[in-house]
């Protein structure tokens, strides 16, 4: 039995899928009424939810990108019901990989069995809580913190002022922080570092590079024609272009190509230094 893809899997994404998508309506009733009541016409209204709507899909080409990547090991109801409430490609990976890692194999393994999968589910939802919970209370502390640090001050009121420094900090921040996990990944990938984990070879630095070329030029392709609208689907672009990258190579090079590694693991343990997979 397929327990990661059974009936009662499904089961439990449809009542996620249908508490979300419940919530979404009702708010979206009430900001209409509340719209209504503060005399905003109804075209305004209109065009802002379609705006939304249309703003919604780069992140779930990126929410489908990130179920894909996680549905060789977890399945893909899983991947499915933690996206349809919280989470990104960063947090999950991260997540899943350390849980994995602290049992002793991988996301390359795609046999686990359910204690695996348990605990790789509980370590994904209870640390998304954490933000839930811990953001309320300590954020305008750290907010108020940050300003001060960074240039911003403290108004009159208390409230804190934006410093020409503070002003993008978080952003920064945003971006060391996701640098800093890409790096972690792709250098244990080159490696090939762990027993049960991906061998490191032509296809790891093939599909890398085509990631990476692909991501430059999208950006660069975004800042000189300025298409603002086509920074969201960056992301999702490079990775379904990579995996394309990934399937054209397979099919067309030679295998002595395709499965060539330079560090993998035997039956044994045994590190191999170079050979075929």
């Amino acid at each position: 039995m397929d327990f990661k893809n059974s009936g009662i899997m499904y089961a439990l994404a449809a009542l996620v899928v249908v508490f979300v998508t419940a919530q979404s309506l009702f708010f979206l009733v009430k900001a209409w009424k509340r719209g209504k009541e503060l005399g905003i016409e109804a075209a305004k209204m209109k065009q802002t939810v379609i705006s939304s709507a249309l703003f919604s899909v780069a992140p779930a080409i990126s929410i489908l990108a990130t179920v894909l990547a996680l549905a060789s090991a977890l399945g893909y109801v899983l991947p499915w019901i933690r996206l349809s409430v919280i989470g990104n490609l960063a947090y999950e990976t991260v997540a899943a990989e350390a849980a994995l890692e602290a049992l002793g194999t991988s996301m390359a393994n795609s046999d686990l069995n359910t204690i695996e999968f348990s605990t790789v589910a509980w370590a994904m939802t209870v640390g998304s809580c954490f933000p839930l919970v811990l953001l309320p209370f300590l954020c305008k502390r750290i907010h108020k913190a940050m300003h001060k640090v960074l240039g911003g001050g403290t108004a009159e009121n208390g409230a804190p002022k934006k410093g020409k420094i503070s002003a993008n900090v978080g952003d920064v921040l945003g971006a060391a922080a996701f640098i800093g996990i890409m790096a972690a990944f792709i250098s244990r990938s080159i490696m090939g570092v762990q027993k049960d984990g991906p061998s490191a070879g032509f296809m790891t630095i093939a599909v890398l590079l085509s990631a990476m070329v692909f991501t430059v030029a999208l950006d660069l392709l975004c800042k000189k024609k300025h298409l603002t609208k086509l920074e969201p689907f960056v992301l999702p672009i490079a990775m379904f272009g990579a995996m394309g990258i990934a399937v054209l190579l397979t099919q067309t090079l030679p295998p002595e190509w395709t499965e060539f590694v330079w560090r993998s693991f035997n039956e044994n343990g045994e590190i191999v230094w170079r050979g075929t997979v």
